[in-house]
């Protein structure tokens, strides 16, 4: 059921908090939103790392205070996954950890390196062995042949050799490591608890914790934290500036600020922009739950007609689930959601959601809600067509599954069997995300315009870099 982008990761760092782990643990439980296949810690006492890691939720990985027992110390990062680059495994599991001649180190990655395939390949014919198919792994490989003298230095060292999208967080016996690409295509930011840094792919990790918020982490800047205080470097060489747009889409949380903004004005914007592009005659507005809520309340507001719930998800639902012997038709659907036959029934109903991806999902979902006795459906879409894969640290589709790269819309509309179908305009998305009417852009769009910021290697299909 679930046809969405998929976003790779969200990590979290702290370090100076004598509950550092714990802390982790629930950074990661509001990031679980950004992955869900595995997740893991790694802690520090100032004299070696210890690490648990897991396949599964955040609570079904850390189910009791014995695993805390095993991370003692002041300083800690995690990372919860969903595999882009690298298989569905235990070995996959991030922080990935190892000892090598500096010392112990850790790390957690946010992103996609598009060129990790080439570099993997020359580390290997010179020696090198790898225990994962995670390209994050090439990072590690990268710093244990660095020549540089300081851990900023070598990690400096090795991201130059890297194309791509990461947010970083690196952990040493006596040091922290934050990082962001120069093009800063995944957020990170940064925060401060009881004098500890604090570090987070989304602000709604310090919101639970009650940390403070002091900045984002900026594009190319390299945060360093020791006993000492914290320094801040700005080692790459600088290019414009293409944080992912679809993170205001779908990816980060609604109560969340990245890039500057709240995450959830930004998405009612994008309703009130879709309002006023594709205006209907209706009777109610109701939202594909819960990503596309917010666009749909500012679609409702911009267009005067009523919003109201009609869908209900069951948010108890697992990854997974048994279907019964005797089919049922649409299955999946129907366990996750549910049409509230008095708000729909006899009416004419706009229906907002976040995207579009392969379009099988939203034919089911208009087919229940046709069932319920709608009298009309007008589906609207927050954002343009999805027409290209993304290679930045986003799970989609090859471009042939992506239904908007070989369909116009109103072959899109025929097939989901709407009466009508509207996808806000990608001048409208720019517009309403804050970048100047008719300027060149701000952020990477490349899933709707083609046009990629970091240049990949050529591939033999149009698959992800055949995502290793």
């Amino acid at each position: 059921m679930h046809d969405k982008f998929e976003d790779e990761c969200g990590v979290f760092g702290i370090f100076g908090h004598p509950e550092a782990a714990n802390l982790t643990y629930l950074g990661l439980y509001a990031l679980q939103h950004r992955g869900q296949e595995s997740c893991g810690i790694v802690s520090s006492d100032g004299n070696r790392l210890r690490a648990h890691k897991g396949m599964g939720l955040v609570a079904d990985v850390f189910k009791n205070d014995a695993v805390f027992d095993n991370l003692p110390g002041a300083s800690a990062i995690g990372h919860v996954r969903y595999s882009t680059a690298g298989g569905n495994d235990l070995k996959n599991c991030q922080p990935i950890n190892v000892d090598y001649h500096r010392g112990a180190i850790a790390v957690a990655h946010n992103g996609n390196l598009v060129n990790a395939q080439e570099l993997r390949n020359e580390l290997e014919l010179k020696g090198s062995i790898f225990s994962t198919i995670a390209d994050t792994e090439v990072i590690i490989h990268l710093m244990a042949r660095a020549q540089r003298e300081t851990l900023a230095e070598r990690v400096t060292e090795a991201l130059n050799e890297v194309k791509g999208a990461y947010s970083l967080v690196f952990l040493t016996e006596t040091r922290m490591v934050a990082v962001r690409d120069p093009n800063g295509f995944r957020p990170l930011a940064l925060g401060k608890l009881d004098g500890a840094y604090v570090v987070a792919s989304e602000t709604c990790a310090f919101d639970l914790i009650e940390a403070q918020f002091i900045r984002e982490i900026e594009p190319g800047e390299m945060i360093v934290i020791d006993k000492t205080g914290l320094t801040s470097l700005h080692p790459f060489a600088k290019v414009a500036p293409s944080p992912c747009i679809f993170e205001y889409i779908y990816f980060s949380r609604p109560d969340s600020t990245i890039f500057g903004r709240e995450v959830y004005g930004v998405r009612k914007e994008f309703g009130h922009q879709l309002a006023r592009e594709h205006a209907v005659e209706a009777d109610v507005v109701i939202a594909i739950p819960d990503s596309g809520v917010p666009a749909a309340i500012g679609y409702a507001e911009e267009s005067g007609i009523p919003f109201q719930l009609g869908l209900i998800r069951n948010h108890y639902v697992g990854r997974t689930f048994i279907e019964p012997q005797q089919a049922i038709r649409h299955f999946g659907v129907k366990i996750k959601l549910n049409p509230v036959r008095e708000i729909i029934e006899g009416k004419r109903v706009v229906v907002v959601d976040d995207s579009i991806v392969r379009g099988t999902t939203a034919r089911k979902i208009i087919k229940m809600i046709r069932n319920a006795g709608a009298k009309e459906i007008h589906m609207r879409i927050s954002c343009p067509p999805t027409s290209f894969p993304c290679y930045y640290g986003i799970n989609t589709p090859t471009r042939k599954e992506l239904i908007s790269s070989s369909h116009s819309i109103e072959e899109i509309n025929r097939y989901i069997t709407s009466d009508t179908l509207g996808y806000l305009s990608l001048e409208g998305l720019r517009t309403s995300a804050g970048v100047p009417e008719g300027s060149a852009g701000y952020f990477c769009d490349a899933c709707f315009s083609g046009h990629y910021p970091v240049k990949f290697p050529r591939l033999k299909s149009d698959s992800q870099l055949g995502l290793f």
